[in-house]
């Protein structure tokens, strides 16, 4: 046998174990994994840093370097559970840990105690486990997020300083000082492995909406139009950015107010681009991340400090009003149910300044003194009045007219009781200069008065009666519209900032326009005709004047138009004398129909005048099918305007209102 075969045969008899390497073990189990300086203890602070002290273990055969077991603190070890209890979860105030959970709620109510529920983190260590680079693990989002910021802090500083400037102070979004010391906190941390786990999504959502305001807000309206597209481009990487970090965060830390924040800006966004419909939509999902922490029952009840309680107040208050009013606009269910719902009104006191010790003493005002959540008090009054509105006039069966004066007497009857500072009609205005919030707040509350009386008397106003029975609907119609108009034309003068303040409120919800456009080509000779078509072509005039204008804006400001040639046509064929009267008018068309009509030589010509006296049909003028009916739709209390951007269909229903004057 050869020297190499013989050493074989004793390499495989021998069984003694091969020696190791002399390497001692100086990390525990998890830091040797995850490649980390371990500070030898047990638990170390990586392990308690991240939320898994149970899982610091040394190798067994290290016995040398292994340290003596000490007790681990679990959440058993910990006081029981008090209802109420506010803590800091990731940096983020959460109610009651990381949800409202019913047994919680159930234990209050029976008068026992609640049982102990685990961390979070001791719940599951699988995710932790996982690379926070791998594409498929869970904090992939998380990087994604964090590279869509700017890298310059000045630039995000200068962003979030516009916004708190001209927007915050207007509709009560964050507390200024928390959210500067917030982003100071978020911004000097040193992103790493660990670090990463930190990031609080819910507040970093509120961070992207703001700053997707903010962008625009920077954008001077004296720029070029690539620079405005390149400033809506970015407001709408922010936007989305806010919205992935809003469907994302519950699955990382559950909900907090900051979450409930981002989902109402959100919405606010949605409004100020005209995107009604889809509005209804974000708000349902703050309302639930609201009623998740328990929202919809006070803060008394809970126990919490009366500045706690107040915060929670108007920001409910804030989702009740546009919860109420986006419903009411498309005629969609809205997504609180007042008897489930056990909150009181906030009080007429601004604590936010304030210390809890200084807040639990501060009295409260008369209403006849303005603060800075008087306007959240009124607001909470009238969406009470337009659920009530949906319910009782909008809802699965018919209501009577009776019904309809019942609830326009509420909504009278609110509006006598505003404060002198708020009043509809002549509103006192000595004090704007000293409360440079009120005539924003003004604004705010007189257009959703007005936007929940045209919907409350739509389905009345183009109805006749021979008594002269629907002559309230009529005179309330023309009213709100007139006046709403009146302080759209205001609007109109207004800078960037100064109109985005304006339209966060229920301004898109609807377009009195519409509503006086209508009333002209019903009414085309009638004696206020001609001072509406005035204000009308005002109104689109300004309105495609402005650089901010969108695809949305556009296409209401197009409706009106068709509104307002229809009119002219129709009083211009009536005017003329009888033997004269030419049998076919020529057709008149707006330039946006004519460049369409070109393209698309298919598109009926309902704006045709002599369709009507000449060739229509006795039983439905041309150009609309047998069953679309528009006057006897409109007169249906369930039916909403159709999307303003499809203009076929307001041709076709404003050829048909036209069709049985």
């Amino acid at each position: 046998m050869s020297a190499n075969g013989r050493k074989r045969n004793n390499v495989a008899l021998d069984t003694r174990p091969r020696a190791r390497r002399g390497r001692k073990t100086t990390s525990c189990s998890q830091c040797h994994a995850r490649k980390q300086k371990c500070n030898r203890e047990l638990p170390c602070s990586r392990c308690i840093q991240r939320g898994v002290p149970e899982l610091c273990q040394w190798p067994e055969k290290g016995k040398s370097h292994a340290m003596p077991p000490e007790r681990v603190n679990t959440a058993a070890d910990t006081q029981d559970t008090e209802l109420g209890q506010l803590y800091i979860a990731r940096g983020a105030p959460s109610f009651f840990g990381n949800s409202y959970f019913g047994h919680q709620v159930a234990a209050r109510m029976i008068q026992e105690s609640a049982p102990d529920l685990p961390p979070m983190s001791l719940l599951s260590s699988k995710d932790s486990l996982q690379s926070f680079r791998n594409d498929s693990g869970p904090f992939s989002q998380v990087w994604d997020l964090l590279g869509l910021l700017p890298r310059n802090k000045v630039t995000v500083d200068r962003l979030i300083e516009k916004f708190l400037t001209e927007i915050n102070w207007a509709i009560d979004t964050v507390h200024p000082d928390t959210f500067r010391s917030q982003f100071a906190e978020f911004w000097g941390r040193k992103f790493g492995f660990d670090e990463i786990a930190g990031v609080d999504l819910r507040w970093l959502a509120l961070l992207f909406i703001i700053l997707a305001f903010s962008v625009l807000l920077d954008g001077p309206t004296t720029s070029s139009p690539e620079k405005r597209k390149e400033s809506e481009e970015a407001s709408l990487r922010f936007y989305w950015a806010a919205r992935r970090a809003i469907v994302i965060s519950p699955s990382f830390h559950g909900e907090s107010l900051d979450l409930v924040r981002a989902g109402l800006m959100v919405t606010r966004y949605l409004l100020y681009t005209r995107q009604v419909t889809e509005s209804w939509l974000t708000i349902s999902f703050a309302m639930r991340m609201a009623q998740a922490q328990g929202m919809h029952i006070d803060g008394e009840k809970w126990g919490l400090s009366r500045k706690a309680t107040e915060t929670r107040r108007r920001l409910w208050s804030n989702l009740y009003l546009l919860d109420k009013t986006i419903a009411l606009a498309l005629g969609r269910p809205y997504a609180i149910s007042d008897h489930m719902c056990l909150i009181k009104a906030p009080e007429n006191v601004w604590l936010d300044g304030l210390t809890d010790e200084e807040s639990s003493t501060a009295t409260a005002h008369e209403l006849s003194y303005p603060t800075m959540s008087t306007v959240t008090i009124l607001g909470s009054g009238l969406g009470k009045i337009a659920g009530e509105i949906q319910d009782r006039c909008f809802g699965l069966y018919p209501a009577s007219y009776d019904m309809v004066i019942e609830m326009d007497n509420k909504l009278v009857a609110w509006k006598e009781q505003l404060p002198p500072y708020f009043a509809v009609e002549d509103p006192e205005l000595s004090l704007d200069d000293s409360y440079t919030f009120l005539p924003w707040h003004r604004l705010y509350l007189h257009s959703t008065f007005h936007f929940a009386r045209i919907t409350l008397h739509r389905p009345y106003l183009l109805r006749e009666s021979i008594t002269n029975r629907f002559s309230l609907s009529h005179e309330a119609c023309i009213s709100s519209a007139s006046s709403d108009l009146k302080i759209r034309l205001q609007s109109l003068n207004y800078g960037t900032s100064e109109n985005m303040r304006w339209t966060l409120g229920t301004h898109n919800m609807f377009n009195s326009a519409f509503i006086l456009g209508i009333i002209a080509v019903r009414r085309p000779i009638a004696p206020q005709t001609a001072a509406i078509l005035n204000d009308l072509e005002e109104y689109c005039e300004r309105l495609r004047k402005d650089v901010w204008l969108n695809e949305f804006g556009l296409a209401e400001v197009k409706v009106v138009e068709l509104c307002i040639i229809r009119t002219t046509g129709l009083a211009q064929a009536t005017d003329q004398p009888g033997d004269q009267a030419p049998t076919s008018p020529p057709e008149v068309l707006p330039d946006f129909m004519a460049q369409e009509r070109e393209r698309n030589p298919m598109i009926s010509t309902v704006m045709n005048i002599e369709s009507i006296e000449a060739g229509a049909s006795p039983s439905h003028p041309p150009a609309s099918s047998p069953d679309m009916m528009w006057p006897a739709v409109w007169e249906d209390q369930n039916f909403a305007f159709p999307q303003a951007a499809d203009l076929e269909t307001w041709e076709q229903m404003i050829s048909e209102i036209a069709y049985h004057t």
